[in-house]
């Protein structure tokens, strides 16, 4: 189905509730379309599944109850949901809409970040995940694209929560981003809980600070190492004039996980 295809069915499935204006991103999961609230008069962000993902009735159920387990979360660091549906085939939900930009954007248009706005962000990224955790709900696919910073604020907001436990095919079978996974993720364990959480947002952290995704960066030390002849040792990474901030962080996580 096309962009213009669905946007017509859209526009039909919301009308009365919300106006749907037009494509806004688009990603590996769905289509997100620019909508108002006719009612309440504020944008919108409106979420659409790909049809492949939605073409499944376990599927379809397994969405609209995260739809509403997730819409029950309410603090400030978490992208509201609204409301969800499904119409001709189409998996939606209706969420807030962050006038701002993606940390995968930044990271693109300015390689690493300063290292205060860093960890102001990760405290409210980490703040937000404490409460979703204590409601037993786990993220599962923390990763920059799925982290907003609202243009005038500068606050952090995560995105998407649920969403990949939805499309989970089953036990052994592992879903999410390859560059962000936990390890008990990557295997496909069924028992994913908050801890995995945590590790993604750690691996969050250090590209932020670092610029560069953690697994890029140790294949590249690893191949110069290896050229140059060197004994291969992660104590050797480090970026001039950032030691501290990331030997803290490495201390923290290792404290988390022996905890």
């Amino acid at each position: 189905m096309s962009a213009a295809e669905t946007l017509d069915v859209l526009r039909d499935a919301l009308r009365g509730r919300y106006a749907v204006k037009r494509l806004i991103a688009t990603g590996g999961m769905g289509s997100v379309f620019l909508g108002r609230d006719i009612t309440l008069e504020r944008p919108v962000a409106i979420k659409v599944i790909v049809p492949e993902l939605a073409a499944s009735v376990a599927v379809r159920e397994r969405f609209l109850r995260e739809a509403r387990t997730v819409a029950r979360l309410q603090h400030p660091n978490i992208v509201s949901v609204y409301t969800a549906g499904e119409s001709d085939g189409l998996l939606y939900f209706v969420m807030e809409y962050v006038d701002g930009e993606g940390v995968r954007a930044r990271l693109a248009c300015e390689g690493r970040w300063n290292d205060g706005a860093a960890l102001t962000a990760l405290q409210q990224l980490a703040s937000a995940l404490a409460y979703a955790h204590a409601q037993g709900v786990a993220h599962r696919d923390v990763k920059p694209e799925n982290i907003l910073i609202e243009r005038i604020t500068g606050r952090a907001l995560l995105a998407d929560f649920g969403v990949a436990r939805a499309w989970a095919p089953g036990p052994g079978m592992a879903i999410g981003s390859p560059y962000y996974m936990s390890p008990e993720q990557a295997t496909g364990e069924s028992t994913i809980d908050g801890r995995s959480d945590i590790y993604s947002l750690g691996l969050v952290a250090y590209e932020m600070f670092a610029g560069t995704p953690v697994v890029e960066a140790a294949l590249r030390f690893i191949w110069s190492a290896r050229r140059q002849g060197w004994a291969i040792s992660g104590r050797r990474y480090h970026r001039r004039g950032q030691g501290t901030v990331t030997s803290n962080l490495g201390t923290t996580f290792r404290r988390r996980a022996k905890s």
